[in-house]
Formats: C-alpha cells, sequence, structure tokens
C-alpha cells in the first residue's frame, strides 16, 4: 500500500518532497538508486505518531531532471532548505544506506537542525575492503552500459529465491523496488555512485554530538557487519541495534522491528 499525505510538493531549487502524519518531525533519506517510496511501508506504521518529511534526493525519482552535484555533500546541502520550506525547524534523521552517508554529512556540517540520527543498514566509508571495490568498480561498469531499469531486472534475477522473490522480498515488494530503480537515470546515478565511492567520514566521525543509532541487518551482506561497527565505534556515545534475521531489505522484510527502533529513540 502506497502511502500518501499532503501530496508531492517542490522546493524553491527544485526538491520533490512529501510531508506526511502528524506528531515528531522525521526527515527520512533513502539510498541509492530508489526513491523516497522506498520508505512507504514504514511510513504506514508511523503516521499516527510523527510527521515525516520524505524527499526524492537530487538526481533521483522526481528529482531527475536535477542538475548536479550529485555527490554526498551535494545532496547534503539541500537538506536545510527542504527542511525550511517543508515547514519544519529541527528534524530526527534516519538515514538509510546511501541516505546515511546524507545523514552524517548533515549532522557533521548543520547540527543545529538535527535533534537524532538514526543509520541503517549504512556506512562511513562504503569501499573499505579489496571485495567492496571490486563490487563498486561492477557497479559503475554496470552504470556505463544500462539503465538503472536494466540493472534491476539483472539484479532480481540473479537473486531470485524460491519464494518468488529476491533477497527476502515478496514479488510484489521485489516488483515495487524495481519500479524505483527504473524511475532513476543514468547519467546522475553514476555520479551519486561515484560519491559513494568517495564519500568518507571517518575522520569527522567523532566531532559528530548528535544522539545517534546505528541500525544493522545482522545478515546484511550489502554492508556487512564492519561498517556497523566502525560507525558504532566512532561517533561518540552512539548505540547499535542489530536485527536478527534481515538483511539489507530490513526495510521491507522487518518493517515492524524497524518501526519499533524509530520509536523507542524519541
Amino acid at each position: 500500500m502506497a502511502a500518501t499525505g499532503r501530496g508531492r510538493n517542490r522546493t524553491s531549487a527544485g526538491i520533490r518532497f512529501r510531508v506526511i502524519g502528524e506528531g515528531e518531525p522525521v526527515l527520512l533519506l533513502h539510498g541509492l538508486m530508489v526513491t523516497g517510496a522506498m520508505f512507504d511501508p514504514l511510513v504506514e506504521l508511523l503516521r499516527g505518531e510523527f510527521r515525516m518529511l520524505v524527499p526524492d534526493l537530487r538526481g533521483h525519482g522526481a528529482g531527475g531532471d536535477l542538475p548536479g552535484p550529485y555527490d554526498v555533500p551535494g545532496l547534503a546541502a539541500d537538506m536545510p532548505a527542504i527542511i525550511a520550506e517543508a515547514g519544519f525547524e529541527r528534524v530526527a534523521v534516519l538515514g538509510y544506506s546511501h541516505g546515511g552517508a546524507v545523514a552524517q554529512q548533515l549532522a557533521h556540517q548543520r547540527p543545529d537542525l538535527v535533534s537524532r540520527l538514526m543509520l541503517a543498514c549504512t556506512y562511513a566509508f562504503n569501499v573499505a575492503t579489496v571485495r567492496e571495490r571490486i563490487e563498486a568498480s561492477v557497479l559503475m561498469a554496470m552504470l556505463a552500459l544500462f539503465a538503472p531499469a536494466s540493472i534491476g531486472k539483472l539484479v532480481f534475477r540473479a537473486s531470485k529465491t524460491r519464494t518468488g522473490g529476491p533477497v527476502g522480498l515478496t514479488a510484489d515488494q521485489a516488483r515495487s523496488l524495481r519500479d524505483e530503480m527504473a524511475a532513476n537515470r543514468s547519467g546522475p546515478m553514476r555520479a551519486a555512485a561515484r560519491g559513494l565511492v568517495t564519500f568518507d567520514s571517518r575522520p569527522w566521525l567523532g566531532e559528530i554530538r548528535t544522539p545517534t543509532v546505528v541500525i544493522g541487518g545482522a545478515l546484511d551482506t550489502a554492508v556487512p557487519r564492519h561498517h556497523f561497527d566502525t560507525l558504532l565505534g566512532g561517533i561518540p556515545g552512539a548505540v547499535g541495534r542489530l536485527v536478527e534475521g534481515a538483511g539489507h531489505t530490513l526495510i521491507w522484510t522487518h518493517t515492524r522491528e524497524l518501526a519499533a527502533i524509530v520509536r523507542e529513540n524519541r
């Protein structure tokens, strides 16, 4: 079921966003090659308790026609205007996967805007191992050859399970995620992927003073456990929550567990 709200709005810079629900303000930042729609299952569980600001990041989805930069500092630079023009002042921030990198950048540069930080399935430095550097090179090569829609079909076809959906997703969830990937354009996604490779918050993680919870899937192979440990050890006072049985798709497979963590960390 798709989440609905006040409709889709646009900032003066052209960033599209939705405002959904009532309660404590929360900014939801999505991952690479998807859109704000990835949060719809979570939004449905939290809309009675939180007022959620859900943008499509620059270069993604409804923001695919906007010019760059699409690296993490560029994406984070859009956030103050989105927060202000959506009528928010200070927000909790949930950043998922690459959105977690944007959330870290925002908390570091504009701590006055961030009341608390929730970093889910994300990293301080995405290419810390040889395997990760190889995977990043493969992604860049694929984006040079194929549109995101084609990559989505290839990835899900290769990972399909006997239950009919890939990586723990139902067939309907997989179809929805493929549609989100197809909503993105090749050029901005290549630039955003380069930003994924160059982002490295390790030198300044210790400067983040925002109350932080680090959330990981115990079975996440896309962003393995050592990334969880790096964030947990690097951010002063951070607490960690590992979701047992969950992988990188925990927002779909373990939505209730994620919603509970959000509620616990008000």
